[in-house]
């Protein structure tokens, strides 16, 4: 490998000195500064208009609502006063008793309203003072003379009025005061609206600005740099691998200039090492390819070479049997029938096994599969033992739906699953297998669930996951025949086709296994090779 190109000495002008951060850190220093200015200005501001608010709402318009409620309450003392002189019912006299109450808390509420407006004070006093002169010189005098059956004096009752009257002028002043103060708390808030709004405007323009300076800064130091040094790498990434990049722009732009020119002839350098990396794993790949269809080929032909002289050995040895039976005794016979017995055996284990490795490798289908068909399939090769054990078989009220797979290998799946629950049954209670399915929403797209339960003996929690195990078995081969293939088989074939399988440990009436596979693809499925065979697959 070539040693990298050396660096271009290209001597930067005064004004390239400064990074573009430096420029960047400059505009936002100044951006920061205003933001910060324009949120003093605005806390202030926003400070004196939330005080107004407060003052406005908490304050002098309780006060006016206060003022008026002492103005009723002295209006209904002097209307109690007039209908007792009137009537000389002292029921009269209530709302004169509870007006003074009403009067004395309104005023109480007034002060510690707007304490702090002394001209608004100085009302309050006043009105105070002459509702006082008003029941010493008219309302007190007057009631007491009713009271004793005194007729009400023609000059106390106009002097009552007059006074009244001077309380009505002291009304509308302290309305007017009242309203006038709330109007200049009104203007004044007004005001400080105005210059939060001038200062908002301000701050946008100065920050519009300075983010144009900014742009700008962008764009002269940033921009048009990066945008030579991009056109130069399309340039390159389209196969022009001998340009070189020439550095411009600020410092630090110029050393990434710098670093992806290095980079450039470091490409150029192993790009020609890749490439006989690559003719070598290619090489390598065929090897790989070629091998393995030998070895396919290999398993096949030995399985079938294996199988001959155990028939072989069956065949002899069922003729010794026969033949010399008589001159054999009883061990002699059971000897000869272990020796038949394990090359049966053997014969079913090598079947299975070539099945199991074949699996999604050789003559594989990928069609449209209708599932009842394979169903029925499968109970036709099952139906001598189901007929032998009377078992009953429980579709689905629904047709099966129509999945993309290989019609064999899911004939296998509801083969080995429907005969283990026929095999693996209770003493003395018929088989009873009931098959469902329904949709759901899978991880990556929909799917259907599958169920198969049986009433049979069951699967403990704790072999849940070692039943799926090829050559597991948890009965010894004297209660259940098979290979402890079967399982297995069921495992690998649900997710070639893309699913999963397991025991539900929940289900306590025997044994139930649930199995997912995809919901058949809209896209019209491509024609394939067609299964030759169905090896049959044994539990």
């Amino acid at each position: 490998m070539s040693e990298p190109a050396q660096r271009p000495s290209v001597k930067p002008s005064a004004g390239r000195r400064l990074t573009v951060q430096g420029w960047q850190n400059l505009v936002l220093a100044l951006m920061g500064a205003v933001v910060l200015a324009g949120l003093a200005a605005g806390a202030t501001l926003m400070d004196r208009t939330d005080d107004l608010s407060r003052d406005l709402i908490q304050h002098m318009q309780p006060a006016r609502v206060a003022a008026y409620q002492l103005q009723a309450a002295l209006r209904d003392q002097e209307t109690a006063v007039r209908g007792f002189v009137i009537a000389g019912d002292e029921q009269f006299l209530m709302p004169y008793n509870a007006g003074q109450e009403a009067e004395r808390q309104a005023a109480e509420d007034i002060r510690q309203l707007v304490g702090n407006h002394p001209q608004l004070m100085a009302d309050l006093d006043e009105i105070k003072q002459a509702a006082a002169a008003w029941r010493a010189a008219y309302a007190e005098p007057v009631i007491a003379d009713v009271s004793q059956g005194i007729p009400a004096d023609g000059a106390l009752t106009d002097r009552g009025k007059a006074e009244f009257d001077r309380l009505r002028t002291l009304f509308d002043r302290q309305n007017e005061n009242l309203g006038t103060a709330r109007a200049e708390e009104v203007d004044e808030l007004d005001r400080m609206r105005a210059w939060r709004d001038r200062l908002a405007i301000g701050m946008i323009v100065a920050f519009f600005g300075l983010v144009a300076a900014l742009a700008l800064l962008v764009r002269g130091a940033v921009t048009r740099p990066l945008g030579a040094l991009a056109a130069a790498c399309r340039r390159i990434t389209e196969g022009n691998f001998d340009e070189r990049i020439v550095p411009r722009g600020p410092r630090d732009i110029r050393s990434i200039a710098i670093d992806v020119e290095d980079m450039r002839q470091r490409i150029v350098d192993e790009l020609e090492a890749a490439r006989a990396a690559r003719r070598a794993l290619d090489e390598q790949t065929e090897e790989l390819r070629r091998s393995n269809a030998e070895l396919e080929q290999f398993a096949y032909v030995a399985s079938h070479d294996l199988q001959e002289p155990l028939r072989k050995v069956a065949s002899f040895c069922q003729l010794l049997e026969k033949r010399y039976r008589d001159k054999l005794d009883d061990r002699g016979v059971e000897y000869i029938g272990f020796a038949v017995d394990g090359a049966k055996r053997m014969q079913m284990l090598i079947n299975d096994l070539l099945t199991f490795s074949r699996v999604g490798r050789l003559n594989a289908t990928r069609t449209e599969v209708a599932l009842d068909d394979t169903l029925d399939a499968a109970l036709a090769n099952l139906s001598t033992a189901i007929e032998e054990a009377d078992a009953e078989i429980v579709r689905p009220a629904q047709p099966l739906p129509a999945i993309d797979g290989d019609p064999t290998l899911l004939t296998m799946v509801w083969q080995n699953l429907i005969g283990n629950a026929v095999k693996f049954r209770r003493e003395g209670l018929a088989p009873r297998v009931v098959i469902d399915c329904q949709p759901r929403d899978g991880d990556e797209h929909r799917e259907w669930l599958f169920s198969v339960a049986d009433n049979g003996i069951g699967i403990a929690e704790d072999f849940a996951d070692k039943v799926f195990v090829i050559f597991q078995r948890l009965h010894s081969r004297d209660e259940y025949s098979g290979t402890g293939i079967g399982l297995a088989l069921c495992k690998k074939i649900v997710e070639h086709h893309g699913g999963n399988i397991w025991v539900d440990t929940s289900y306590t009436g025997g044994t139930r296994f649930r199995f997912t596979l995809p919901e058949l693809s809209k896209a019209e499925p491509e024609p394939d090779n067609v299964s030759t065979s169905l090896v049959e697959g044994t539990s």
